[in-house]
């Protein structure tokens, strides 16, 4: 997810950790497990400390509540954070407020699901 609010593709960070964007895609799909040296060097280069990619981790004794489980799907989906993405890129605050009051308006017009 930090890959994709940077903007930054499979290819370019696979570029700079000096391996195959099929590598990062395999790790990023979980077929590929990820070496602890390799993590450290991704997350210098996403500047997030390691922990940043042990934050959704629960204990086994934690219950999953469905309903956060699924706001939490909606919240790593590509085109999620690319709309966040973007929204920060306007460099405008009043526009930006603008924006969100728009989307507000438009999500109010719809039944709430969850």
């Amino acid at each position: 997810m930090r890959r994709l609010l940077l903007g930054m593709n499979q290819e370019t960070l696979a570029d700079a950790l000096g391996l195959t964007f099929q590598q990062v895609q395999k790790y990023e799909g979980g077929a590929n497990r990820v070496s602890a040296s390799r993590l450290s060097a991704m997350a210098e280069i996403l500047g997030v400390p390691i922990s940043y990619f042990f934050g959704d981790l629960q204990t086994t004794d934690t219950a999953v509540d469905p309903a956060d489980k699924e706001r939490r799907e909606r919240l790593q989906r590509p085109e999620t954070i690319e709309l966040i993405r973007l929204y920060y890129a306007i460099p405008d605050q009043q526009i930006r407020h603008q924006f969100l009051d728009m989307v507000k308006a438009v999500a109010q017009t719809y039944p709430r699901h969850g």
